[in-house]
């Protein structure tokens, strides 16, 4: 029976301390319908119950693989380690607080399957407190599907708010050719611009994902250092130097190493330096605080 399963999609859920919402999450992820998927759990060196929830789940489930970090190497290494073990075409990360609702792994594989020039499936979002209670629709207006990929990578720089959409179904083959998760806080905007890059973004009109604010939530205190510190970046160290130039550099690299003509990137360089412009009072700001020690 091992032999006969060979999963299309993997998803992957990079974990930290999680034990309020976790069960909640697995629930959601395995009661999909679409079924052909192994679940891949990379614990960054929990120290509550996260371990012994995901080691009861994979003696439940046998699709559900548990992996540990010996320590904690920070939030987005840990979703690089999550696509490190990712051996399918198709990879769909998740987070142990969201849930989603039973049909999104059918309805986003409808889309990859069908659409090779397709890089990224997401559904509509509703935000919901700790309690998964209060619901509030969230538009994310990022359905780019224009055939030009200089187009996509500036509307997605332009309009994007709230960065989940790198949490719906990604192409891997066009993936392993970006950079990744960057250490810096915003890498994952500086990702899904990169992947706009190689293919097209699809959104399926239907609110299928429920991303959960609470308090411990990454996004619950942009710009608070010690809570940056404990929710992204490594045990050992408080913050990530430069963040806001390193943003800026991720976006050139993105265009350097993409495989765009010549006068494509052209455009996006002048883009990019108008846009390094507009932002000089925060690149200024970051170079002093640095220089302030």
């Amino acid at each position: 029976m091992a032999g006969a399963f060979a999963p299309r999609v993997t998803v992957g859920l990079p974990v930290y301390n999680s034990e309020e919402f976790l069960a909640s999450s697995l629930d959601s992820l395995l009661a999909q319908t679409y079924r052909n998927f192994v679940l891949v759990i990379s614990d960054n060196a929990s120290t509550d119950a996260t371990a012994d929830i995901c080691l009861r789940y994979s003696r439940i489930d046998p699709r559900v693989r548990y992996f540990r970090n010996d320590i904690n190497i920070g939030n987005p290494r840990n979703f690089n380690r999550v696509f490190a073990l990712t051996q399918t075409p198709f990879l769909k990360w998740s987070t142990a607080d969201d849930f989603w609702a039973p049909t999104f792994l059918e309805r986003a594989m409808e889309v990859m399957e069908s659409q090779p020039n397709v890089a990224l499936c997401y559904p509509q979002a509703v935000l919901v407190d700790a309690s998964g209670g209060n619901p509030q629709d969230y538009d994310d207006v990022l359905h780019l599907v224009q055939d030009d990929a200089v187009s996509r990578f500036i509307q997605l720089l332009e309009t994007i708010k709230l960065a989940h959409q790198h949490l719906g179904v990604i192409r891997t083959s066009m993936l392993r050719r970006t950079h990744l998760l960057g250490l810096h806080i915003g890498s994952d905007i500086n990702l899904l611009a990169e992947l706009t890059l190689y293919g097209k973004f699809v959104e399926i009109p239907e609110r299928l994902f429920f991303r959960r604010f609470h308090k411990d939530s990454g996004s619950w205190k942009r710009g608070d250092r010690e809570h940056e510190a404990r929710r992204y970046h490594a045990s050992t160290r408080q913050r990530i130097r430069f963040a806001t130039w390193r943003a800026h550099f991720r976006n050139f690299a993105a265009v350097s190493t993409s495989p765009l003509d010549v006068g494509s990137k052209a455009r996006l360089y002048n883009y990019l330096l108008k846009r390094a412009v507009t932002d000089r009072h925060h690149l200024i700001s970051d170079l002093r605080h640095e220089i302030a020690g």
